[in-house]
């Protein structure tokens, strides 16, 4: 039986397809049986998975993890199991975000952690790679897997692995009215036998099933849990393998030492030294010893790579413990959903969609009413007409010593400038940028993006997968930067990295160039056309230049669905919170220096630097203030060239050439750090020390370029 499978894989390399398809083993007890002996009952302990020991008593390091692929409504699971007192982190070492939750199950508190998206456990991206730490470095109680009903027989694999790996798993067969409308049907009962764990199907997105996951975890917790008695045979030559590294291992691990055995004999060498770390340098020896020499003997003997007869005999597993599970009935109309959905993933459709989503999305609600409506009513109305005369008022009133008034208020002052900028022109064009992300991201539209522009973005180094850092780019270029570790190869991370921090303009930076630009039509398509240029011309050239690994594609693809309001408003609020908590204190930061620049003249030598550079590019000496400050921020930059526009200081040409050159040059302080934090500083400052001329050479280029046609003219100049 073929089922529909969602997935976009386009020139996936073969050793990232057989890592993509996952394991087998161990069993636990029915759910039937559980809510029998345990329905009802209070909870008052767990026996402790295999491998390790949990003191019963010990209620903070009760955990329960909720792991899978991305887009299978796990953190909607999350949301309703925790209901509240969520925290967000980045996982240690790493910025790859996780949350964390209390819930309450039969009587007891549990710790419930949202882990990134998982395909396997042997880890192709940073964010599997957190999620596999976590199931080998945190005492867990439970693993919730959730799948998408739709792709259960390819999902399966990942259960079966975590059984392989002797943790306690509840599979969570999720999506199920998206599978029955595709006119599938599933006996849960028989798959739950078969797998010996409890098999709970949900809607996440209307709560069916939910409260019936609840009262199995509560039952599950303080259920007996009898041995495995499945078992994948990979044949003589694996089992001798596996059993010549399990007999080396001696340490205490939180999965079974078989399952280890087997992850190491896939080439996980970080896992390597995680051993080594455990065992000791001379079983550490031993062991690297022992893989090295099995995987030699089996490349000698046999044609295809030992992972592959893994990821066979597994798969072969799964299709027997789906038959009679999965039944397909044709009953099934395409309705205005999928027909949608076809659209958006075509190219001849999906490119006109695409202008409709940036046009009403970034234009006119980013661009237009953030930037342009919000934007003037606040720095209008509010800052300019009430709050900074009150606050100059109280300042040169109360404060007799000039400088602090100066660092306080005035032109340059934290409330004056930065608290305005931060609140006035950023807040308005982040806010309204987060909402229509949120709503693209619940929709499902940001994947089917992603296959659209997957072709495209191989051309420049890069794959289906980065749209979400460039998306998320514009509306912060600091989280996309972040977002950008998620990529698969070192080489798509730098191009990625180096993209966003030339090409991609922040949503602050967008909104307030779109607002300027939004009254001359020709400027606008101008600019879009330059820094379209640049991003393709730049990420082709990076692409030839930059060895390594050529990038692979795979992402599932969620329901095309209408957005939710609840979720778009709590997407919405989440990141605008975060950001203010990190834009507003840098806003203060930068009047700061701003004030330190000024006292001591530091600021004033550097403009008169940037002024000769400002001229050559066509533009008048007060610009060289504006690319000063969009190196603190890069919303600064772009709110000083609004103030410049207002004032009546740039013409037509001088407005496009500022708004290209802005966009281009280098990346603000938090972009910078963050870069520094996740490529280094080598790449860092190979890739600022590129941008800063390059930035200034498109600027001449542009200004030659329009002045020489007599651009003015049609620009309205």
């Amino acid at each position: 039986m073929a089922l529909r499978v969602n997935i976009i894989i386009t020139s996936l390399s073969f050793a990232s397809l057989v890592k993509m398809i996952i394991t087998l083993g161990g069993v636990r007890m029915p759910v039937a049986d559980l809510m029998k002996r345990f329905g009802g009952r209070r909870c008052h302990g767990s026996d402790p998975p295999p491998g390790r020991s949990i003191p019963a008593a010990d209620l903070r390091k009760r955990r329960i993890l909720i792991v899978g692929t991305p887009n299978v409504g796990k953190s909607v699971i999350f949301n309703y199991l925790t209901r509240a007192y969520v925290t967000v982190s980045n996982y240690p070492g790493t910025t790859v975000e996780v949350a964390r939750g209390k819930g309450k199950f039969g009587g007891q508190e549990y710790e419930v952690i949202d882990t990134p998206g998982l395909y396997s456990l042997v880890p192709i991206t940073e964010e599997e790679r957190v999620s596999r730490d976590l199931l080998l470095g945190e005492k867990v109680e439970i693993v919730l897997h959730v799948v998408d009903a739709k792709n259960l027989e390819r999902m399966l694999g990942l259960t079966l692995q975590l059984l392989e790996a002797g943790l306690p798993v509840i599979l969570v067969v999720n999506i199920m009215d998206e599978a029955e409308r595709l006119g599938l049907h599933f006996d849960l009962k028989l798959l739950e036998e078969r797998l010996g764990i409890p098999v709970v199907g949900t809607v996440s997105t209307t709560g069916k099933g939910l409260s019936l996951l609840r009262r199995v975890i509560a039952a599950y917790v303080d259920g007996d849990r009898p041995g495995s008695h499945l078992q994948v045979d990979y044949g003589d030559a694996v089992e001798r393998a596996a059993a010549r590294v399990e007999g080396l291992l001696s340490g205490e691990y939180p999965i079974s030492r078989r399952g280890l055995a087997l992850v190491l004999l896939q080439g996980d060498e970080k896992l390597l030294k995680q051993v080594g770390r455990r065992e000791g340098a001379h079983k550490a020896r031993a062991v690297s010893r022992a893989v090295r020499e099995e995987l030699k003997a089996w490349e000698e003997e046999e044609d295809a790579p030992l992972e592959y007869r893994v990821m066979l005999r597994r798969k072969e597993m799964v299709e027997n413990l789906l038959k009679g599970v999965i039944s397909f009935h044709r009953t099934r109309r395409v309705n205005l959903s999928d027909w949608l959905s076809d659209l958006t993933m075509n190219p001849v459709t999906g490119v006109p969609i695409l202008v409709l989503v940036l046009y009403f999305g970034l234009y006119q609600l980013v661009g237009v009413f953030g930037a342009g409506t919000l934007v003037d009513y606040l720095e209008t109305e509010i800052f300019e007409a009430q709050i900074n005369p009150v606050v100059n008022r109280l300042v040169t009133t109360y404060i007799p010593y000039q400088p602090i008034q100066e660092l306080l208020a005035l032109e340059y002052g934290i409330v004056t400038l930065g608290i305005r900028y931060a609140v006035a022109i950023v807040l308005p064009v982040v806010g309204t940028f987060f909402l229509v992300f949120s709503i693209i991201e619940d929709s499902g539209y940001l994947p089917r993006l992603a296959m659209l522009v997957d072709i495209l973005f191989k051309r420049i180094g890069l794959n289906g997968r980065a749209v979400i850092p460039m998306t998320l780019g514009f509306g912060c270029d600091t989280m996309a930067t972040m977002v950008s570790r998620t990529l698969e190869t070192p080489r798509e991370r730098v191009i990625a990295t180096l993209l966003l921090a030339l090409a991609i303009p922040c949503s602050a930076q967008l909104g307030v160039i779109l607002a300027l630009l939004s009254g001359n039509g020709a400027a606008l398509l101008i600019w879009t056309g330059f820094i379209l240029f640049v991003f393709l011309f730049i990420g082709y050239l990076s692409a030839q230049i930059l060895p390594g690994e050529r990038p692979s594609f795979y992402m599932e693809v969620p329901p095309l669905r209408l957005p939710r309001l609840g979720n778009v408003i709590t997407k919405t609020y989440t990141r605008m919170h975060w950001y203010l908590l990190e834009v507003l204190p840098l806003f203060v930061l930068a009047s700061v220096l701003i004030w330190v620049g000024r006292m001591t003249g530091l600021f004033e030598t550097v403009i008169r630097v940037l002024e000769p550079v400002v001229r050559w590019i066509g533009l008048p000496p007060e610009a060289a203030r504006v690319f000063l400050f969009g190196f603190f921020r890069r919303d600064y930059g772009a709110a000083g060239l609004y103030d410049l526009h207002q004032s009546g200081g740039l013409n037509p040409i001088q407005l496009v050439v500022a708004a290209a050159t802005l966009t281009l040059f280098v990346p603000c302080v938090a972009q910078f750090t963050m870069m520094v934090k996740e490529r280094g500083w080598k790449t860092t400052l190979a890739i600022t020390l590129f941008i800063f001329p390059f930035a200034f050479l498109v600027g001449f280029l542009i200004n030659t370029l329009l002045t020489g046609i007599g651009a003015g003219l049609w620009l309205g100049g």
